[in-house]
């Protein structure tokens, strides 16, 4: 079940990046003035929010910026044309 839900969630943000349509937050990542710095950004918030959720043992708090990381991630990706194999290879090499 996660990887399709991973794999769903990426086929979204690769539409978007194809698409761009002005009302998707994933496509103004994609566009945005800053350019990459964008979705770096994004990434350092998230990691601080579940930093802070988990040093005050939030489970709740710590799921929900858990996926806000692994989405910004899959952007990020995406932004390198990089795809969920890339990061499968990576891992099964860590294996």
């Amino acid at each position: 079940m996660t990887d399709d839900v991973l794999d769903e969630l990426f086929a979204v943000i690769e539409d978007r990046k194809e698409r761009l349509p002005d009302d998707s937050y994933t496509a103004s990542l994609f566009t945005h003035e800053k350019g990459q710095n964008a979705v770096l950004e994004k990434l350092g918030e998230e990691t601080t929010e579940l930093i802070l959720a988990a040093k005050d043992e939030n489970r709740e708090e710590i799921a929900h910026e858990s996926a806000d990381i692994v989405y910004h991630l899959l952007v990020l990706l995406a932004t390198h044309d990089m795809d969920l194999a890339d990061l499968r290879a990576e891992l099964e090499k860590r294996r």
